[in-house]
Order: C-alpha cells, then structure tokens, then sequence
C-alpha cells in the first residue's frame, strides 16, 4: 500500500514553512529597499555636498586679478604721503592675507610702492 497523501487545505506544518517563506522574502525585499534608499541618499549628500563646496570655492576664490597697486601710475616716493603710503601698505598686507596676491606679487607690489 503507497502512503497516504492528503488532499485539501495543508496541514500546520505546511501553512507553518509557507509562512516562513513569505516572511523571509519580505524582510529581505524590505532590507534591499531599504539598502538602496540608504545608498541613494548617500549620494545624493555627497552630490550636494561637492557642489557645495565646489560653488563656495569658486565664490571664496576671487577671479585672478592683477594687484591694485601696481595698476595705477605709481608717482615717485616723493609724491606719496606717509599716510597714503601706510594705506596702500596697509591694503595690499590685507590683500596678501587674503590671498588674492601671492608672495611674489606682493613683494614685488610693495617694492614699487616704497621704490
């Protein structure tokens, strides 16, 4: 005699492992998901966070500008006031803190200045 096989609704260990199944698949459908979310809002963040600061260092960084100081006839060191002269010192030291002049523009525009 073959083994009897039951017909109809399945038994409790049948709706127990079916279950189970559809249970695994939605956690793991609902971790995949979620993953990627994660990921896309990663790099959506970097994305911002580049352009960010890609857009603030070109407003940080002034065009390259040649020194004020040299672009205006320089009169000979008798023509300047000391307190003119101390102002255009002054101006250029905060140019060069800034950065917009480098080391070499800046000594060569207060050599001029001081002749």
């Amino acid at each position: 005699m073959s083994p009897l096989r039951r017909f109809g609704r399945p038994g409790l260990l049948g709706t127990a492992a079916r279950t189970a199944v559809i249970a695994g698949t939605a956690q793991a459908t609902a971790g995949a998901v979620g993953r990627r979310q994660a990921n896309r809002s990663q790099q959506q963040y970097e994305a911002q966070q580049y352009e960010a600061q890609r857009y603030g260092a070109a407003q940080q960084a002034p065009p390259p500008v040649a020194p004020p100081a040299p672009q205006q006839p320089a009169p000979g060191p008798a023509a300047h006031s000391n307190d003119e002269l101390l102002a255009q010192l002054t101006q250029l030291g905060d140019l060069h803190g800034q950065g917009v002049l480098t080391d070499a523009e800046f000594a060569a525009a207060k050599a001029k200045l001081l002749g």
